[in-house]
């Protein structure tokens, strides 16, 4: 899971540069299409983190509260992942 976690951070770190560049395109006045380019480039790679973090999540901690045979906790995790989604469809 370390390897996990340390790819995980070098994804982070390159979005975050992604973004600083970003930043730098809107001072520079650049053209609009490139700095949409790039802005679609960032929420991809966010994707694909936010895709990482879930699989980790379901494959510890919601296999976890599966396998403990607790039922609260079961629904607790379950709810959580409602909650996330309803969230994120607006």
């Amino acid at each position: 899971m370390a390897h996990d976690t340390k790819a995980l951070l070098n994804r982070l770190g390159r979005i975050e540069g992604q973004v600083r560049g970003i930043t730098r395109m809107v001072e520079e006045d650049r053209y609009c299409i490139d700095i949409l380019h790039q802005v679609q480039a960032v929420r991809a790679a966010l994707t694909r983190v936010e895709s990482e973090v879930l699989k980790r999540h379901a494959a510890h901690c919601v296999a976890e509260a599966i396998a403990s045979g607790d039922a609260d906790e079961q629904r607790e995790k379950f709810t959580e992942l409602v909650d996330l989604f309803a969230k994120s469809k607006g």
